[in-house]
């Protein structure tokens, strides 16, 4: 049973890589709004406002500035009200420091951006089909 009536909460820096996942969703036929902010700190603003939807799933990236994916996982995870919405990391880091750190605070998936689009599709349809098959609690 799919979630539909939930946003995707696309955490993301980088134009290119925000319209590549808004691109592949579309293809994949993945009818959830995606709401998009550029890095951790407006991330956790969009949480934190009682009026917005919570998300049904966070697409995290690392490398951000202001707050970073980790910073932002930190605060995310240490908070009974987004601690349960599953967090899928989607970096260019080849950092193991990176991968520990996420698995540390409960991220639901570590995936490495890949640079072709159709591998992309492929990476974004694997999320998709864990979160649509996950039960959440």
């Amino acid at each position: 049973m799919k979630v539909t009536n939930k946003p995707i909460l696309l955490v993301e820096d980088d134009l290119v890589d925000m319209m590549s996942v808004t691109r592949a969703l579309k293809q994949i036929h993945v009818s959830n709004k995606v709401v998009h902010r550029e890095n951790g700190e407006d991330g956790l603003t969009y949480l934190e406002d009682e009026t917005n939807d919570k998300p049904c799933i966070i697409l995290l990236d690392l490398n951000m500035p202001i707050m970073n994916g980790i910073e932002f996982l930190e605060a995310v995870k240490s908070d009974d009200r987004f601690k349960r919405i599953p967090v899928v990391v989607l970096t260019t880091s080849d950092e193991q420091q990176d991968k520990v750190n996420s698995f540390n605070f409960g991220v639901a998936g570590y995936m490495s951006k890949p640079v072709d689009y159709w591998q992309f599709v492929e990476v974004i349809r694997s999320i998709d089909a864990y979160w649509t098959l996950s039960e959440m609690p």
